[in-house]
């Protein structure tokens, strides 16, 4: 059964990795790229700052984040990747030839599970719970599910890997989110807003608004850059 698991991740990653085009090629490895998303970053570090009305609320929802990071990307790369020792696709034994590579890009060893996907999803996830915003719980969720791609794309992470990044990401930012929610029992005035201009849990529409403007810019920005790239 294992190896039936096993050798349907490998026929599932040959059919998503790659493609001919040297556009797709610059385009998820613009996105796969951390830097690219840092506007991203800094829009959310900006809603945190606007809609918490104090100091310790602030650092607390950061720590938060911060330890969604932590709790993914540490655990995976510290303990899970070198303990299972999965090969990553571009160093499987069995498909590593087949595999198309980008620019000679083929990571690390080891890549069960995806540290993209737990990471990016783990911060989506908590995000969405936080805010509550429809458009930002898509926005967020969307820009996980596009680093995840990449990772396919680029042939340095079989669907398992994801599938369980995605999984293990979604578990820790639940649990970060109601260890919040936890702590902050001890502090809340209890306020539930109702209003056109906050969601219920108190951020502004037009702060999110914000956060959202710059996930859509950003993306263009990557199919811009890899259009200009063929040119250049």
């Amino acid at each position: 059964m294992l190896d039936e698991l096993i050798n349907l991740d490998r026929w599932l990653l040959l059919t998503l990795n790659g493609s001919s085009s040297l556009y797709f090629d610059g385009l998820a490895k613009t996105l796969t790229t951390a830097t690219t998303w840092i506007p991203l970053y800094l829009s959310m570090f900006y809603m945190v700052l606007r809609n918490n009305n104090s100091f310790r609320k602030v650092i607390f929802v950061l720590f938060c984040a911060a330890l969604c990071y932590l709790l993914s990307g540490a655990v995976d790369d510290g303990i899970v990747k070198p303990l299972v020792a999965r090969w990553r696709p571009t160093h499987d034994p069995v498909i590593g030839w087949q595999v198309d590579v980008v620019n000679g890009y083929r990571g690390g060893n080891y890549g069960f599970f995806s540290a993209h996907a737990c990471n990016t999803f783990s911060i989506a996830v908590f995000f969405s719970l936080l805010v509550r915003s429809r458009f930002l719980s898509v926005s967020l969720i969307l820009w996980s599910l596009v680093n995840c791609w990449t990772r396919l794309y680029l042939g340095v992470h079989f669907p398992g890997d994801i599938l369980c990044g995605i999984l293990w990401g979604g578990l820790v930012g639940t649990v970060v989110y109601y260890l919040l929610i936890r702590v902050e029992q001890y502090y809340s005035n209890g306020m539930k807003y109702v209003s056109s201009y906050y969601t219920k849990t108190g951020y502004q529409y037009s702060d999110i608004d914000v956060v959202v403007s710059v996930f859509v810019f950003t993306f263009l920005y990557a199919l811009l850059r890899a259009c200009l790239a063929l040119y250049i």
